[in-house]
């Protein structure tokens, strides 16, 4: 799943320690989010999502893929 963690955590300055911290997980989630490697939870996506002052649809980006397949 793409997101925008990584461009946020930046615009607002925040270290990947600092995301951790607030979201209650370890920085090895941050990072692993940020490379697309793992998909949070909902309760973490609406952390990260409050965090950001953004929708959780506008931080994490579902693929086209994905969708295609949801909808069989």
């Amino acid at each position: 799943m793409q997101n925008r963690l990584r461009e946020m955590r930046e615009k607002f300055g925040l270290t990947q320690e600092e995301v951790a911290a607030y979201a209650g997980v370890s920085r090895q989630t941050i990072i692993s989010l940020e490379k697309g490697k793992y998909n949070p939870s909902i309760t973490l996506a609406y952390s990260l999502s409050k965090l950001f002052n953004m929708s959780i649809e506008e931080l994490f980006l579902l693929n086209e893929r994905s969708r295609e397949y949801d909808k069989k």
